[in-house]
């Protein structure tokens, strides 16, 4: 009877696994990682999500959930369209989902969740990871809590709402992406160059807690040289007592006891303290009591360790840790996946990247512009890498924005201060939206005394003019500048280590592991067989810097990252381009390694030999009749990086033959890449299908591509700089074939023709014709540079309206203060001064700081009635 039961309930068992499994597959991409096929709905991050407080009990959440997409102001789906697999982003293939979200639409997830059965009074605390951006959380139909921030944890006592049994659970999500004034970092709607795919919705491990009625919410731990102080938060402080005890390989070796809420210090004896070549760390208990009865009790580890500015013994500003110059050789981590996006397919995974980075002779990573998951910064604890931690940028320029960048970066701080790993905080990067950069960065140092802080990374000193370098740097412990490929070294300034915040970006194509073929890019590209000697003559040249001073160096970066191919590593994680033992060779010029290759660490080292060095034998095999698709669309590709168009123009043809619409994202990119005039095959499919591959490839590709084509063979050969009398009416009947592409580059082309010939008389009315008609597919810096030549050339009160009205559209997308100082000032010269001095006013409070004079003068002769121009 017993095996019966067994066999029956393991049927059982393996019938919802199955059923899970049916209900879930991940999505086709480009390229996975090795990870991508071991996970599943059964497995989804299954590890405790936060290391340093630790409960045995808990459950974990993470799954298949209902999921639907509505209108952002629809009342709650009556119905779910399928299933996703938390916490995978909305966007990510391991969702099971893979749709972008647009700001326009809301998106909702769903589940039963059963409420535990206790004896004891207790409190139930839903945990959240991280969820973008907006979430708004019911419980049986009520509201039982909300959320902004993507990157920051959250949890919601739902005691009050959790009755007995099944409990319907819902979570609705709003993002708006790169399109409103949340912080987002690297995601966009659009992938493009810097930037990536959007990642939507929950993201991290979702979690339940049964937790006394009185118990420990938070702790704060601060190491100093000989100690460590935890301060344990409780949420009824009055009357409790926390005891906190260090333990060493399990024994303890130092406690204290005290009030909740007030700082207990341990003394450590003979402290051993934690660095990339030995990351200790103590394990501490923490228990909280009332009149000595125990109430609640976690886990949770520290690590002693100090970072500071100190001069060595030359007098160079240098990078201390724990009292001794320590050079931080570190790399741009952007930390996004080919499978997961923002989230990690598996633990081991996110494990890996630190795994590689350190192995490859790095000890820090500079996380750039994203916040990781808590486990991440575990590892960092656990493996001993140094991190430098930006905060994740600010939106835009709008006082909305800020307001919410300020709001963000101290719930970073709190959420990350307990991790020894981080070394320091990076406030802005290369401008992007900076403001108040000096009172920021010392709020941080009030804050956070424990670390460095880097008021702004990326100061290109050598390419711009610097009346003050000072103001680039207040009260910042770093002087630090980016240069692409590099590398070079920041200026000295008193208590101030030099650091080269970013550097490198050496694009190196690695066929049959990138994202999109051949639309990848790199700031510098060289062939595979050169890359190992172009990096160790750029090593050379960086360790001359560190000897002149420069204290840290961060390289651009440890993965490839869609089409971004400046990685040391494919974003795949399967290819290193630089052989492992090499590398590390290379870098202990710099730093000695700080550990030996783990022997599990699996990477295949890059084939250095240039595969293009067969075309000539691959091409007299096409010749011979070998026309399989793989084969002709590889051979293609190799015929246009070899410039050899004409058989690339054969070759493709011969491959479109195999190709039926609708075209995949790959056939697009085949597409795309082998089409260069109008009269290649490719251009026709193009403008057949061009509203499909608008939707494969991104909002207006297809458009872009067209008008390109039109340009360079119907437009380019008539402009040239020997023709200074260029037949516009010619031009328009060739272009106008091409139907509304032709006409849209034909306006634009003669637009901006007038414009760079200062033909003013002709530039309004072609200005004119061609913004009424094409407003939309100007970007707003565009439609500012039209707009305030009208300002400047022309008196006309109609015309000067006329272009108010494009100033107007410029801002749809956002306020700026230089549209801003465009509009009013058209306005104030059109006669509208009132209306004029209000905008300008609005201007100056969103100018940066550099502009501000001018604004304010500005500003003042509208109100004096003087004139501006």
């Amino acid at each position: 009877m017993k095996l019966l039961i067994l066999t029956i309930i393991s049927c059982c068992s393996m019938a919802r696994m199955a059923c899970a499994q049916s209900a879930w597959k991940a999505q086709p991409i480009p390229i996975t990682t090795r990870w991508t096929a071991v996970v599943s709905p059964e497995n989804a991050w299954p590890e405790y999500p936060r290391p340093q407080m630790v409960r045995p009990n808990w459950q974990n959440l993470n799954g298949l959930w209902n999921y639907a997409i509505t209108a952002k102001d629809a009342a709650p789906p009556a119905a779910y369209k399928g299933k996703i697999l938390v916490p995978y982003p909305l966007e990510s293939a391991l969702s099971g989902v893979k749709k972008s979200l647009t700001p326009e639409q809301r998106l909702w997830y769903s589940r039963t969740l059963k409420k535990p059965v206790t004896e004891t009074p207790t409190r139930y605390l839903l945990h959240f990871g991280a969820v973008d951006w907006q979430a708004t959380v019911y419980l049986n139909g009520k509201k039982v809590g909300s959320h902004e921030g993507g990157y920051q944890a959250f949890t919601i006592d739902i005691t009050s709402q959790f009755k007995p049994g099944e409990n319907q659970l819902v979570v609705a999500v709003w993002d708006p992406s790169d399109q409103g004034n949340n912080p987002r970092g690297k995601q966009v709607l659009q992938p493009r160059g810097i930037m990536y795919t959007a990642s939507s919705g929950i993201w991290q491990t979702v979690w339940l807690e049964a937790v006394p009625e009185k118990y420990i919410t938070g702790l704060k731990i601060m190491p100093s040289e000989n100690s460590i102080t935890v301060t344990v938060q409780a949420n009824d402080s009055a009357r409790l007592t926390a005891e906190v005890t260090a333990l060493a390989n399990g024994a303890p070796v130092a406690a204290a006891r005290g009030n909740a809420g007030e700082p207990l210090q341990l003394n450590i004896p003979n402290p051993r303290r934690w660095s990339p070549e030995d990351p200790y760390l103590y394990d501490l208990s923490i228990r909280l009591f009332q009149d000595d009865l125990p109430l609640d009790s976690v886990t949770s580890y520290a690590g002693i360790r100090t970072i500071s500015i100190q001069k060595d013994e030359t007098g160079q500003e240098r990078i201390f840790l724990n009292g001794k110059y320590t050079y931080n050789l570190g790399v741009l981590d952007q930390g996004f996946w080919p499978d997961g996006l923002h989230t990690a397919p598996t633990d081991e995974a996110l494990r890996f990247d630190i795994r590689a980075i350190k192995a490859m002779g790095f000890n820090t990573i500079r996380k750039h512009i994203k916040i990781e998951p808590a486990r991440w910064y575990y590892h960092c604890d656990k493996l001993g890498m140094l991190v430098w931690q930006d905060m994740v940028t600010c939106a835009n320029e709008s006082p909305a924005a800020r307001l919410i960048f300020e709001k963000e970066n101290k719930e970073n701080l709190a959420l990350l201060h307990n991790h020894p790993s981080i070394v320091c905080w990076v406030l802005f990067n290369e401008g992007w939206a900076k403001f108040d950069q000096q009172r920021l960065t010392e709020w941080m140092k009030t804050t956070d005394p424990s670390r460095l802080i880097n008021g702004h990374s990326g100061e290109n000193y050598d390419r711009r003019a610097v009346t003050n370098p000072n103001d680039r740097w207040k009260s910042s412990d770093l002087t630090d500048i980016h240069d692409y490929p590099g590398p070079s070294i920041a200026p000295a300034m008193p208590g101030k280590a030099r650091v080269l915040g970013e550097w490198g970006g050496v694009q190196v194509r690695v066929l049959n592991h990138q994202w999109n073929g051949s639309e990848g890019w790199g700031y510098v590209s060289v062939p595979p067989a050169q890359f190992a000697g172009k990096y160790a003559f750029m090593m050379k040249h960086l360790k001359i810097y560190e000897e002149e001073g420069l204290s840290g160096s961060i390289y651009t970066e440890p993965f490839d990252v869609e089409i971004e191919e400046n990685g040391l590593m494919t974003y795949d994680r399967e290819i290193i381009k630089i052989p492992l033992e090499k590398i590390r060779a290379i870098h202990s010029a710099i730093i000695p390694p700080t550990g030996p290759i783990p022997p599990d660490l699996k990477l295949r080292d890059m084939d250095t030999t240039n595969p293009d060095n067969r075309y000539g034998a691959l091409l007299e095999s096409y010749r011979k009749g070998k026309k399989d698709s793989a084969f002709l669309k590889d051979l293609a590709l190799m015929a246009v990086r070899l410039n050899d168009l004409p058989n690339a123009r054969l070759i493709a043809d011969d491959y479109y033959k195999y190709m039926k619409p609708p075209f995949s994202r790959s056939e697009w990119i085949f597409i795309f890449n082998m089409t260069n005039s109008v009269k290649d095959k490719g251009f026709e499919f193009i403008r057949k299908y061009k509203d499909a591959a608008n939707k494969v490839m991104g909002v207006r590709q297809a458009d872009q591509k067209l008008m390109t084509i039109i340009y360079n063979d119907e437009i380019s050969p008539e402009i040239s700089s020997t023709n200074l009398n260029p037949d516009w009416s010619r031009m328009f009947t060739r272009t106008k074939q091409y139907g509304p592409a032709g006409e849209e580059i034909y306006m634009r082309a003669k637009t901006l023709y007038h414009y760079t010939n200062k033909e003013w008389d002709q530039f309004a009315p072609s200005a004119t014709q061609y913004i009424g008609k094409y407003a939309a597919s100007l970007s707003p810096e565009e439609l500012n540079r039209y707009a305030i030549t009208v300002f400047y050339r022309y008196t006309d009160t109609s015309l000067l309206m006329t272009a108010s009205g494009w100033s107007q559209l410029s801002l749809k997308q956002g306020e700026r203060s230089s549209l801003l100082f465009t509009r009013a000032n058209l306005l104030y010269k059109a006669g509208r001064k009132q209306e004029a001095i209000t905008i300008q006013e609005r201007a100056l409070t969103l100018a940066p700081e550099a502009d501000r004079k001018n604004y304010e003068a500005v500003l003042a002769k509208m109100k004096r009635n003087e004139a501006t121009w």
